[in-house]
């Protein structure tokens, strides 16, 4: 079973937090794949990655880019793991039919946005009942990230 960890989004929209988690996993040694909700979503996101962070470069790639197998990150709005990812990242309320493919899934929401909230929640409830290993993290203040106790 996989371990999914729902990272509610209070502080900061996603182009803040997810080029931050995105780049922990690259240095953890592990790739990852990015399910966006449509074409132009991936694509807004592929220009965040590559301007979040003038001091930095993070590596990644679409369809438009090619060459999946070698692309670290690799974003799509399909459920896809062409670059063997071990790490997933679910967005825009995007699913993925075999969560077992992956080490980790994390699935990021907008807690501003009531249906994502709802989304979120009917997701804990199949994937606990599943018997996946769930973890819950809620942004601090500071932007940083807090594990709760479910």
């Amino acid at each position: 079973m996989s371990e999914i960890a729902f990272y509610h989004l209070t502080r900061s929209p996603l182009e803040a937090a997810l080029p931050k988690l995105l780049d922990k996993t690259l240095q953890a040694g592990k790739r990852a794949v990015v399910i966006a909700g449509s074409p132009e979503r991936v694509e807004h996101l592929n220009g965040v990655l590559w301007s979040y962070d003038d001091a930095s470069w993070l590596p990644h790639g679409s369809a438009k880019d090619g060459h999946p197998d070698e692309q670290p990150v690799w974003l799509t709005d399909v459920d896809e793991n062409p670059n063997g990812s071990h790490f997933l990242f679910l967005t825009d309320g995007a699913s993925a039919a075999d969560m077992d493919a992956y080490e980790r899934c994390f699935e990021l929401f907008d807690g501003a946005n009531v249906e994502s909230v709802n989304t979120a929640r009917e997701r804990w409830m199949a994937y606990k009942s599943a018997g996946h290993t769930l973890a819950y993290w809620q942004q601090t203040e500071q932007g940083g990230w807090s594990k709760k106790e479910t």
